[in-house]
């Protein structure tokens, strides 16, 4: 049966890149060693790292309907911006030597950290890797001025240029996560329950966003959606997400009024700023690992995890009560942390 979400969603334009559902995975060993099996607390995986391009990750959905607009109006140029170990970046520079676009990064030193593994490797070597050529700026440039100066320049050679922003966290990126909380509604469905809550990290807000959006117009409401900031204080990524909540349900043509305290954010876990670990992030990113084989990365997830794991170690669900986490991808990122896991 459509839902009014998958009918407004059918309207935009959308490269195919995911190639079908990521799955969700039971963590029963998690819940075994953090005693949820004997409190009734379901904790579940949404393995938004299990995509097949790039290294996979949830910034492939938010590049789904910017590639699928690009290819509309024969796009052959793509430029976009991030932070030397920007995930987004990465994985524009993979869709694009896919699809056979040049591709240009306009990267900005924006976390402190100058040692040999962050400077080189990690998504930097991927980046390299699929072909884009990169342009590195100092810490606190405008990089979406530089990027649109540039466009400008190739656009005058004859170039057809698109300019994607931070993470692809517009209105139109984030009808991704909206298109994945059709998603997970189809597998709960599939699964025989219902979760009570959705957690994410939260940078640029796209992820949170299109989620809060897709949960809105399947009249689940938007305060499902749990998110972490990883790139902001709390109020800041609050402002940022209710506003790009509205703007994307304005989009698919939804003219819902979401109030602030609807959108759930935590900073706990933001620590000394992005991009920089804390300790509850390494504890998170080594239980993970050590206790269900899977990895997560120390900028997005890895401090999400730890801000679950603080709710689930503080009671804050009830017997009977299913929990989603998303895990969000950027796996390479942990190649340029090497000298925090291995000190």
């Amino acid at each position: 049966m459509q839902t009014l979400l998958d009918k407004s969603l059918s309207s935009f334009a959308r490269a195919d890149l995911l190639q079908g559902p990521t799955p969700i995975q039971r963590a029963d060993r998690l819940e075994q060693l953090l005693g949820l099996k004997s409190q009734g607390v379901g904790l579940f995986l949404k393995r938004d790292d299990h995509m097949l391009i790039g290294g996979g990750g949830n910034k492939l959905r938010k590049l789904e309907f910017h590639i699928g607009a690009a290819q509309q109006v024969g796009v052959d140029t793509v430029i976009t911006v991030g932070g030397l170990q920007s995930n987004h970046a990465r994985l524009t520079a993979a869709v694009c030597a896919r699809l056979g676009i040049a591709c240009e990064l306009i990267l900005t030193r924006s976390v402190p950290k100058t040692d040999v593994d962050y400077e080189r490797n990690g998504n930097v070597l991927l980046d390299q890797l699929f072909g884009a050529h990169l342009q590195v700026l100092a810490g606190g440039s405008n990089s979406v001025a530089t990027a649109e100066i540039r466009a400008a320049q190739l656009r005058e050679s004859g170039r057809k240029v698109l300019v994607i922003p931070t993470g692809g966290s517009t209105p139109l990126g984030s009808l991704g996560y909206a298109r994945c909380a059709a998603e997970i509604a189809r597998q709960e469905t599939e699964l025989g329950l219902t979760f009570n809550q959705v957690v994410v990290p939260n940078g640029s807000a796209g992820t949170h966003a299109g989620l809060a959006a897709g949960f809105q117009l399947l009249d689940r409401g938007t305060s499902i959606v749990k998110s972490y900031s990883v790139l902001s204080d709390r109020d800041t990524s609050a402002a940022r997400t209710l506003q790009l909540t509205l703007d994307a349900l304005t989009l698919l043509g939804c003219g819902a009024i979401v109030q602030p305290e609807e959108i759930v954010i935590d900073g706990s876990q933001l620590g000394d700023g992005y991009g920089l670990p804390t300790q509850a992030m390494q504890d998170a990113v080594r239980l993970m690992a050590r206790a269900e084989g899977l990895l997560i990365d120390p900028v997005y997830s890895g401090k999400a995890f730890a801000g679950l794991l603080a709710d689930l170690g503080q009671g804050r669900f009830r017997c009977g009560d299913n929990v989603l986490f998303v895990m969000t991808g950027g796996t390479p990122g942990l190649y340029a942390y090497r000298d925090t896991f291995q000190p």
